[in-house]
């Protein structure tokens, strides 16, 4: 059965709780990495997952807390002979490439070879035996790109929003989603008291409102500034103000299974 594993669902604040977000997805025999912020390596380990085993890495955008991570996950497989697909936006799979550069990991020698794909949004990009995909921009970075998954495992789909402000095409597209895995950084109370989040973010409230009306099936709110500015319980309580569907708040490590 195809799975949601989440390495990290932290925001750029790490804490001792939650990590910066990460989610590996377990799907048709292939493990698909979205987002490389640090210590990937370990947590893959820590789950019994071959980092070696990683085919493609889906990064949303450049901000240090989603691909600082690269220079280590490429790093520990020096000594090993394999190949990592990288897909992002045309921005972010130069910045990729720099990066890797900075530390000769694209030099003769290095063992795993970082394949770049550049993602043109709307366009179908195959996942190997997973399925495909296809990306869309969302407005908080102009490297950022939404991905939405769909999967012949079972026959679901995903949408991965990365870090986005509430946007109304994405939620169009996520209509009676499957599953969305989306940021829901804090509680409104923040936004009021920070109006420029609202330019940036999404809070908890109004994540519910909109998956409510888009008729999401299983609602997964991640990249939380909890245990900083709220408690998950905080979060939960705002959503379900009026999302009464599947709602799932994650936990580091949890693994949410794709069921029938």
């Amino acid at each position: 059965m195809a799975e949601i594993i989440f390495l990290g669902t932290g925001g750029w604040v790490a804490t001792p709780q939650r990590d910066n977000t990460s989610v590996l997805l377990r799907a048709g025999g292939e493990l698909i990495l979205v987002d490389c912020p640090g210590s990937v390596t370990a947590k893959l380990r820590k789950l019994n997952f071959d980092a070696r085993r990683v085919s493609t890495l889906l990064i949303t955008h450049v901000h240090p807390d989603h691909i600082y991570g690269l220079p280590s996950l490429v790093h520990s497989l020096i000594l090993e002979r394999g190949e990592i697909r990288l897909l992002g936006s045309e921005e972010t799979v130069a910045f990729a490439r720099r990066l890797l550069d900075l530390f000769g990991l694209r030099k003769k020698g290095v063992g795993t070879r970082v394949r770049f794909q550049v993602v043109r949004p709307g366009k179908a990009q195959r996942l190997g035996r997973a399925g495909y995909l296809r990306a869309f921009r969302v407005p908080h970075h102009s490297s950022s790109l939404a991905y939405h998954l769909f999967l012949e495992e079972g026959r679901k789909e995903i949408l991965f929003s990365g870090d986005t402000p509430v946007h109304g095409p994405l939620f169009r597209k996520a209509r009676a989603i499957d599953y969305l895995v989306h940021e829901a950084s804090a509680p409104a109370r923040y936004f009021e008291k920070f109006p420029k989040l609202y330019g940036i973010h999404t809070s908890a409230f109004d994540l519910g409102s909109w998956s409510r009306d888009a008729g999401v099936k299983c609602l997964i709110p991640c990249h939380f500034l909890a245990d900083v500015w709220s408690s998950p319980a905080e979060i939960r309580t705002e959503i379900r103000r009026s999302f009464k569907g599947r709602l799932i708040v994650p936990r580091d490590f949890q693994r949410v299974s794709l069921r029938a």
